[in-house]
């Protein structure tokens, strides 16, 4: 493209992707009860949006004492809880405690198996957005680990009225520290009125958008605003552009991931490839075995 095309530049510059990921499928995320006495709205994983390789689940919950999530088992997959508001607390049957407050991660690779409590710490109402990514079947049966990492220590930055927390991944040139299993890339974006952003997302990812609060344009230009509890799917291309028209700070979570273009069999708790898998976890979670030893000797206190 020759310099001298000002017009052309100007507007290349504005949406530098040659293919604009644009949203495919918006869905409004519902409230729906969880756990015990739980609220969630979930989109990925609901009946519209059942997975979108490599995510499996994205709930926002919302959780007052004495409600919350009991003792309960994982296998085969990854969980990451951002805390938006409050505190929570995790017990696992391996002796793990940890607490989470605002604007904390933890991400926990459930692996061969996991049985844990996911509780709230705190008086009022203590929200949060709990992501859960696939592991490849080469992964599924790993020792489980975690990745904790508090609100200061979580990458950031900042540029033209866009302010970017990198829970996973790479935006403005900062990149998390977190280690992702499975590809993915996690951010947490406030846009001021009036600003732009022009995220890169690499070519053949799985991409969503989760809009926190506020309202904004996302794909093109002339597109609808989308608002609050709204997860948009977005379609392919290597980047996702996204205006803040509104007169008020627009706030979303971006989630993409390397999709692992395998079967999904899910039963609750655990994500397998097959149905023999599932019962051979139902199994091992019932008899304490293959990583379940610890279950049957546990409960949270």
């Amino acid at each position: 493209m020759s310099s001298s095309s000002s017009s052309s530049s100007a507007a290349a510059a504005s949406v530098p992707f040659q293919s604009p990921r644009k949203v495919v499928k918006k869905v409004l995320s519902l409230s729906q009860s969880e756990g015990q006495g739980a609220t969630v709205r979930r989109s990925i994983g609901g009946h519209e949006v059942r997975n979108l390789d490599p995510f499996l689940l994205l709930d926002e919950f919302s959780v007052s004492k004495p409600a919350g999530f009991p003792d309960h088992p994982h296998r085969g997959f990854e969980t990451v809880t951002y805390m938006l508001d409050g505190v929570f607390t995790h017990q696992d049957f391996s002796g793990h405690t940890g607490t989470i407050r605002t604007g904390d991660v933890q991400w926990m690779t459930a692996g061969r198996g996991i049985v844990h409590s996911e509780m709230p710490a705190a008086d009022g109402v203590q929200k949060g957005l709990q992501l859960w990514i696939n592991l490849a079947s080469k992964d599924k049966m790993i020792e489980p680990r975690y990745q904790e990492l508090e609100s200061k220590d979580i990458s950031q930055a900042e540029k033209d009225g866009v302010a970017v927390r990198i829970i996973a991944g790479e935006a403005f040139g900062v990149r998390s520290p977190v280690y992702t299993q499975t590809p993915t890339m996690y951010m947490d974006f406030t846009m001021q009125p009036g600003s732009q952003l022009h995220q890169p997302i690499p070519e053949g990812w799985n991409a969503f958008v989760y809009i926190i609060e506020g309202e904004g344009v996302f794909g093109k230009e002339g597109a609808a605003p989308a608002s609050a509890h709204h997860c948009l799917v977005l379609g392919a291309g290597d980047g996702l552009s996204v205006w803040n028209r509104s007169g008020a700070p627009l706030r979303f979570a971006l989630a993409a991931g390397q999709p692992l273009n395998e079967p999904v069999v899910q039963q609750g708790p655990f994500v397998m490839n097959s149905r023999a898998q599932i019962q051979q976890a139902m199994e091992d979670y019932y008899y304490g075995r293959n990583g379940f030893e610890k279950a049957s000797q546990w409960s949270s206190a």
